[in-house]
């Protein structure tokens, strides 16, 4: 049990914060199980709303359209109801929200359930960064890297589960059930390990609408960066290995699965590089990997070139945005804002990097489109100064034994 503090403020002891980094790693890995479970089972609801390719693609603007518009959202459920219960109902929307693609009959109430999964990822996104940056602080380490390493993981649980569902011809419907009934379930229980962080008595509410504080948006530019590296490598590594390098099928798989490969290492690997070297200098160094590997890909005469280009991003981008979320939580009063002001940007920047690949490709070549992935990355290097915190969370107060929220929103 915690103890009260001054004016009020809990008291959480060093065991209790261990404890919270933990399930907030569990809660990670929910999150990214739901965002794996629906990808795999795309063809499925494509096939059930009878739409076609071109409206697909329009449908699945709309998930990041509802998390632009509902991100903000966040910071005002946490001032409300204290971080723990507004995690604890973000989270049971989203996972709950995973069932509702599959029962869209048409392209119309598609799109209403994608803004719907959308907006309750965002803001259930939101409230677990804004909780894991709280964490870190009390912490003095950095494990934000480590936090989206474990989303990665919980993407590939959940897209292997929807593999083997498709594979075996379930129903997109009965496996959205089934999956969501098991995801609410371990989120509901991991939230009760969660920090219960309130905002002091006093404390003004957040509007529920506002525009990102300038260091968000500053913050969130080096975010764009490497999300706009990530989503046109996802997307279109295998594409080009395909097209430009006119490599094998089989081979072109391998190099999207190997991209993905690298970021999640990386992830993993993160939080003791940044503690060793803090956060800018780990971000220059991993956008300078990120512009060489840029350059590999552009110059590559041969399919190994390019893939060890792709690898170079993957290693140098995985780190970035967990970074970006860390900066933008201790930019100021208001880490939610901050938060979802980043987020927004990224999320952004996910929507419209593969399309703009695709656009800049039609007018000239891949390899003209890679290059402006290259440019994006070396500002990475050129940019990276707005994380500054020295690689380490802000020291909480010195007590013995335990430690006291700071008098802020989650």
């Amino acid at each position: 049990m915690s103890e009260q503090g001054p004016q009020g403020q809990q008291v959480y002891s060093k065991e209790q914060v261990r404890r919270a980094r933990i399930v907030i790693a569990v809660i990670f890995c929910v999150h990214g199980s739901v965002a794996g479970s629906f990808a795999t089972r795309v063809p499925w609801i494509q096939d059930h709303a009878d739409v076609s390719a071109g409206m697909l693609g329009l449908a699945l603007a709309f998930p990041a359209i509802g998390a632009s518009v509902a991100m903000p959202l966040a910071g005002w459920f946490s001032h409300r109801f204290g971080a723990r219960a507004a995690l604890r109902g973000l989270l049971a929307m989203w996972t709950l929200a995973l069932v509702l693609p599959s029962l869209a009959p048409n392209l119309g109430t598609l799109c209403a359930a994608l803004f719907v999964y959308g907006a309750t990822s965002g803001m259930s996104d939101v409230a677990m960064n804004a909780l894991g940056v709280e964490i870190e602080n009390r912490m003095d380490k950095s494990i934000m890297s480590g936090l989206h390493g474990m989303w990665s993981a919980g993407a590939l649980i959940g897209s292997a589960g929807g593999t083997v569902a498709a594979h075996l011809g379930t129903d997109a419907r009965v496996h959205h059930l089934f999956a969501a009934a098991v995801l609410t379930t371990v989120g509901l229980v991991a939230c009760q390990g969660v920090l219960d962080l309130r905002s002091a008595p006093d404390e003004e509410p957040p509007p529920r609408f506002t525009l990102p504080p300038r260091s968000a948006l500053l913050i969130g530019a080096v975010g764009f960066c490497a999300v706009f590296a990530e989503g046109a490598s996802l997307d279109w590594s295998a594409v080009y290995l395909k097209d430009v390098l006119d490599s094998s099928a089989g081979l072109a798989a391998a190099c999207t699965t190997g991209f993905t490969l690298t970021m999640a290492v990386a992830r993993f690997a993160g939080d003791k590089v940044v503690d060793r070297f803090g956060s800018v200098r780990t971000v220059r160094v991993g956008g300078g990997l990120a512009a060489l590997g840029g350059l590999l890909v552009v110059l590559a005469p041969h399919p190994a070139v390019a893939m060890t280009g792709f690898a170079l991003m993957g290693l140098g981008i995985a780190v970035v945005v967990p970074l970006a979320f860390a900066a933008a939580g201790r930019a100021g009063p208001n880490p939610s804002q901050a938060i979802a002001g980043v987020a927004t940007i990224t999320y952004t920047s996910s929507l419209i990097a593969p399309s703009a690949i695709g656009t800049l490709a039609d007018a000239t070549s891949l390899v003209v489109s890679f290059s402006l992935v290259t440019v994006l990355a070396f500002g990475l290097v050129a940019f990276a100064g707005v994380l500054r915190t020295d690689g380490r969370p802000a020291v909480q107060p010195n007590v013995d034994e335990a430690v006291t929220p700071v008098n802020r929103k989650t």
